[in-house]
């Protein structure tokens, strides 16, 4: 491609690799696996040397610390990167201030950026306004996802329907009810925590009561294996 110089070819080839939440790392394999496969495109079109940076697996790209996004930026800066790989040119950021930061230092430096649907050159006005088209679609893509998701939760909210969490003492089951959690020390726990609320009159009384009398109590955690309950 006449895009591609010995300029670009004498420098590395990054391969940025995302994935947005930690569901999909741990689900959405066929992804990664394509992601991971660009490697071998940026080879293909002549780079020998080739980096992954794979550290924002499990990150958005709204605007969140995303430690290998910056390590590319800063490797863009030293000039030491001749194209940006990434296997949709809009995963390399889903805002306009990350996106456009991207664009700026790699036109700056000569940076290509490529996709599995081609090759660009940010110093190019033509590609250049391609870039930004595709940056500005996918932010509003995830805004309109946002907003989708969160008008959703807002329905099933005013139909009572909706549980995020649930208190200690209490469990969700079948058909998203919820119901006191069927073990008596737990019960007991929390029926004395409310009774002596109702005593003193405040938390902070009722909480320095339990520590005095050195009562632990029922809180939930989450691990591995799902929701797990530790005295405290």
């Amino acid at each position: 491609m006449t895009k591609i110089t010995p300029d670009h070819l004498a420098r590395s080839a990054m391969v940025y690799v995302r994935q947005s939440t930690a569901d999909q790392v741990a689900n959405n394999h066929e992804s990664r696996r394509r992601q991971y496969g660009l490697a071998e495109r940026a080879r293909a079109l002549g780079w020998a040397a080739v980096e992954v940076i794979d550290d924002d697996l499990g990150r958005s790209g709204w605007g969140l610390a995303r430690p290998g996004f910056e390590k590319l930026l800063a490797a863009i800066c030293e000039g030491r990167v001749g194209a940006v790989v990434s296997i949709e040119a809009s995963r390399l950021a889903r805002n306009g201030r990350d996106w456009h930061t991207l664009l700026e230092f790699c036109g700056l430096v000569g940076t290509l950026i490529i996709d599995e649907d081609g090759v660009y050159e940010p110093r190019d006005p033509n590609d250049r306004l391609l870039l930004g088209m595709k940056g500005t679609m996918s932010e509003m893509e995830l805004s309109l996802f946002r907003q989708r998701s969160i008008e959703a939760l807002k329905q099933k909210a005013r139909r009572g329907e909706l549980f995020m969490t649930v208190a200690v003492g209490y469990l969700k089951v079948r058909h998203d009810r919820i119901e006191r959690d069927p073990d008596r020390r737990i019960q007991e726990a929390i029926t004395l925590v409310f009774s002596k609320f109702a005593e003193l009159q405040t938390v902070r009384q009722a909480l320095l009561w339990m520590r005095q009398e050195q009562l632990p109590l029922p809180a939930v955690g989450y691990d591995a294996d799902g929701r797990t309950m530790t005295w405290k």
